[in-house]
């Protein structure tokens, strides 16, 4: 078995003790993480090798960044999009490790509709899409595992017509992020969850958690040859209670060996 997370951490430095407690409690070979807010040399490494981690880390100081743990050696290490864009953003980290490729990836929110800043996440899930069909192949065994800021669905959304309009929701960022699932992934979710939910994600603000307004925008994608053996998928919803939870829960696939 090969167990596979996501986490949007929203700061390593916040959170550390926090990630640290339920890594050892969640028996993952593989977390892709987001939302670090530190540049590469101010990632905790050493916090995590201590637990078993091999680490690979894209980081930017204040915002973004992300990172791939494995139980095993990570290889082939590769950071951003690769495309020529003039982008400074720590948004992508690729690796190969236990026999797959593994992607984290933190797609930009977007603010608001018609902003510059949603024109840029559109245009980054387009370039995601490209990136796909330039560096590997649909028939290969990638995990493609973050934060897209995007709620795939109606039935991803708690409150669908509060969100509808929103950048999470919108038509075109539902469409965009279909583009990048007709390139050959599955979501690893629905394949084991069919009614509304589970969320991944509660506004910090007007008790978004207590009263259960989610929405399930972080997710783990898997090309066909994976999801024919994906056992399991859920959302650790624990993880956004208590002391100072980040504002997202992980989300875990368990594939099976083929």
């Amino acid at each position: 078995m090969l167990t596979v997370a996501t986490y949007n951490v929203n700061s390593i430095r916040a959170r550390l003790d926090r990630v640290l407690a339920w890594l050892g409690r969640a028996a993952c070979d593989i977390v892709c993480l987001q939302e670090l807010k530190v540049a590469d040399d101010e990632f905790p490494r050493d916090a995590f090798k201590a637990g078993g981690w091999h680490c690979a880390v894209h980081g930017q100081r204040t915002y973004n960044g992300v990172a791939i743990l494995s139980r095993a050696p990570l290889t082939r290490v590769s950071a951003g999009l690769g495309d020529g864009v003039a982008d400074p953003e720590a948004r992508l980290l690729s690796a190969h490790t236990a026999g797959v490729r593994v992607v984290s990836a933190y797609v930009p929110n977007g603010q608001t509709v018609g902003s510059a800043k949603w024109v840029y996440k559109l245009a980054w899930l387009a370039r995601l899409r490209a990136w796909l069909e330039r560096t590997a192949s649909p028939g290969e065994p990638v995990v493609l595992a973050g934060d897209f800021n995007v709620a795939p669905e109606d039935r991803d959304v708690a409150r669908p017509d509060e969100w509808r309009d929103s950048v999470l929701c919108h038509a075109e960022a539902r469409t965009a992020f279909r583009t990048v699932l007709e390139w050959g992934l599955i979501d690893a979710i629905r394949l084991h969850h069919h009614a509304d939910g589970p969320y991944t994600w509660w506004d910090y603000r007007m008790l978004g958690f207590p009263k259960n307004n989610g929405l399930r925008i972080d997710h783990i994608l898997v090309t066909r040859k994976l999801g024919q053996h994906c056992r399991e998928a859920y959302v650790v919803r624990d993880e956004r209670k208590g002391k100072q939870p980040s504002d997202h829960a992980p989300v875990v696939a368990v594939l099976a060996a083929d």
